[in-house]
């Protein structure tokens, strides 16, 4: 497909992707600078709090699957890997942050982030921005940035408990308990949340070696934050406030998994993670500029074991370990308004980051081992305002330079304009980005066969896109960006496999279409629809597990304004999987390329308000209890349903 025709496209079915839901009055994770929604110039999805209990959101896969541009493959259900592929970029090109810290696993073979493992009992909302953000984040944001952002103490209030219990299908409960509150100048939160299920057979039932063997699922969570604010900001006062602020977050889950296409009673995964922040914000010349340094460190440990049984009488024991630790220097300039240029706001600081891996897979004498550090500080400015009280713009720059490898200077420039008269808005938006090489791509070595390149280059990417967002009276509002993607100097094994090379390229075009109706004050909509082409650059074929088309719709009933109704329609076109990465209904691999059947799965929430500080739900997943495989060789879980009460003081 050419790019005139998306572009004509876009412009013809506009789509609102920042209505979506109810979005708050501003948004951090797009500029680094609290800006209003509608003043942000890029794609931006906001996941709520609200939203993820009306819809039944339990982890991070869930409430990402109907996010326009995101694609989410997850082989299984809870605990299994899920992968996130952003407007048709790799997994890997995709940065998660925690409140702002990197979350990726170094010790993870490309860098990726597992989707598959976040529980979302202490997280109070999701941020996604579409398009190349390294300009703000540095390495891995080529397709976007996913912000989990934490529960925080409510303004005013000493002691807010709350609280959730639930039960219902495949022997599953899950329990999440934690208080917020103010005392004097200190805030405080803590959180806990812990599910534990049966869970359902990842392998497809088309599968004859198929056995029905479960595979189960048992997380824990847990999270703490305290604050402080000292001083006081005055109108011509050189120093001001001074926040401090620590959080901890803690999370492990033991999850049954299969060697696919087999079912394996003994494979077992556990995946722990834990989290920790010091932060300390000063505001100066009477708010004017605010200067703040944050210290993080991040801990992964990830570990498979397989003991012999009478399927399978080898073993296996692979352990992958993690460390990043960031330290973050970040200031806000506000010059104020003059003239036709209003909220003149400048950022600029500067990262230093240091990654860690320290892991060993499989058996000798074909052992994969890593143990290596690479260093990164990167050095980042930024600035945004108003023109004439319609066009806001804004521009980002940003150089890292790592250790042992090329340094990447990135930039990115975007634009809004408003156009009250016809009740729309234009954005668009230009950038470049890059993916620095993983700890394994680099020193990765398995006994003679193979060995990491240490003298791999990034992978870069120039992105661009454009999108027209109008509001139909009260009651709609539709809109479409088109974007469009080239990447280069992609990391690939070489002809023999014995090392990895900068060998490939891609190019990616697509357009974000949806709508958000509003009827009645009762009753809301919204339809989202993502086309995308994803195609290798050389060969012209398609990249595997990127669906052409991708469709969403959710609605909100509520006939009683105690009672939310919240049914949700995900559809799935079908993708390509490469050679020997699919398999035939007797479970062998087929050697040449195939494409996954599309699929479709309803989810249907609902909720009761009981009492005014007490809710009852249900929740139901799969309800036609659907095979679709999201990747060859793995079905997603059964029908399911869930009852419990939310309780919020």
């Amino acid at each position: 497909m050419r790019s005139r025709p998306l572009i004509l496209l876009a412009l013809l079915f506009p789509l609102a992707v920042e209505a979506q839901q109810a979005i708050p009055d501003t948004v951090v994770t797009a500029t680094r600078i609290p800006t209003p929604a509608a003043r942000i110039p890029a794609a931006v999805t906001v996941i709520t709090r609200q939203d993820i209990q009306e819809r039944g959101y339990v982890s991070l896969a869930d409430a990402l699957a109907a996010v326009p541009g995101f694609h989410l493959v997850q082989l299984g259900g809870l605990g299994q890997q899920a992968s996130g592929f952003l407007r048709g970029t790799a997994s890997r090109h995709v940065l998660v942050l925690l409140d702002g810290v990197p979350l990726n696993d170094p010790s993870d073979p490309n860098g990726a982030f597992d989707f598959g493992q976040e529980l979302l009992g202490d997280i109070e909302r999701i941020e996604v921005v579409r398009g190349p953000a390294s300009a703000m984040y540095g390495s891995g944001a080529l397709g976007g940035v996913v912000n989990l952002v934490t529960r925080h103490a409510p303004a005013g209030r000493a002691f807010v408990p709350f609280g959730e219990l639930a039960g219902g299908t495949q022997r599953t409960l899950r329990a999440i308990a934690g208080a917020a509150g103010n005392a004097g100048a200190w805030d405080w939160m803590v959180a806990g949340e812990t599910l534990s299920t049966r869970g359902s057979n990842v392998t497809p039932p088309r599968f004859t070696s198929n056995m029905g063997e479960r595979d189960g699922f048992r997380g824990v969570l847990g999270s703490a934050r305290l604050g402080g604010r000292f001083g006081e900001t005055a109108p011509g006062s050189v120093l001001g406030e001074t926040r401090i602020e620590g959080w901890l977050r803690w999370r492990e889950n033991t999850t049954g998994l299969d060697n696919v296409p087999n079912d394996d009673p003994n494979f077992t995964g556990q995946d722990r993670l834990w989290f920790g922040a010091l932060r300390a914000e000063t505001a100066l010349f009477g708010g004017a500029w605010t200067t703040g340094l944050r210290a993080s460190v991040t801990e992964s440990r990830r570990r498979y074991s397989d003991l012999p049984d009478s399927l399978n009488a080898g073993s296996t024991y692979d352990l992958y370990r993690g460390r990043r630790s960031v330290l973050d220097w970040g200031n806000t300039l506000r010059a104020g308004s003059f003239g036709a240029v209003q909220d003149l706001a400048f950022t600029f600081g500067v990262t230093h980051e240091q990654e860690n891996a320290d892991s060993v897979s499989g058996n000798p004498p074909f052992a994969t081992t890593v143990n290596a550090t690479q260093r990164n500080t990167g050095l980042h400015a930024g600035v945004q305002f108003r023109l004439f009280e319609r066009l806001d713009l804004s521009a980002g720059l940003r150089h890292d330079a790592p250790s042992g490898f090329d340094d990447a200077t990135t930039w990115r420039l975007g634009a809004v304009l408003a156009l009250p008269e016809i009740a729309s808005r234009l954005r668009a938006s230009a950038g470049t980005a890059f993916k620095a090489p993983s700890l394994f791509q680099r020193f990765g070595v398995t006994g003679t066969i193979f060995r990491g390149n240490p003298d791999l280059r990034p992978e870069r990417a120039f992105a661009w896109d454009v999108g027209v967002e109008t509001d139909i009276a009260r009651w709609a509002t539709v809109s479409a960006t088109y974007f469009n993607t080239r990447i280069r100097d992609l990391i690939n094994f070489d002809a023999g496999f014995s090392t990895l090379e900068n060998v490939d390229r891609a190019k990616i075009q697509g357009v974000e279409l949806g709508l958000t109706l509003r009827p009645a004050r009762w009753l809301s909509a919204t339809a989202a629809w993502t086309i995308t082409e994803a195609r290798d650059a050389a060969t012209d074929q398609p990249l595997p597990r990127r669906p052409k088309n991708v469709a969403s719709l959710i609605l909100r009933f509520a006939p009683v304004p105690e009672v939310v109704i919240a049914p949700e329609i995900l559809f799935t076109g079908r993708s390509l999987e490469g050679p020997f990465a699919s398999y035939a209904n007797d479970g062998t691999p087929n050697a040449t390329a195939q494409y996954n059947k599309p699929g479709t799965v309803l989810n249907l929430t609902g909720s009761w308000q009981a009492l005014e500080r007490v809710a009852l739900f249900v929740e139901g997943r799969n309800l036609t209890n659907t095979r679709f495989e999201p990747a060859n060789g793995f079905v997603i879980p059964g029908r399911s349903l869930i009852l419990g009460a939310r309780a919020t003081f």
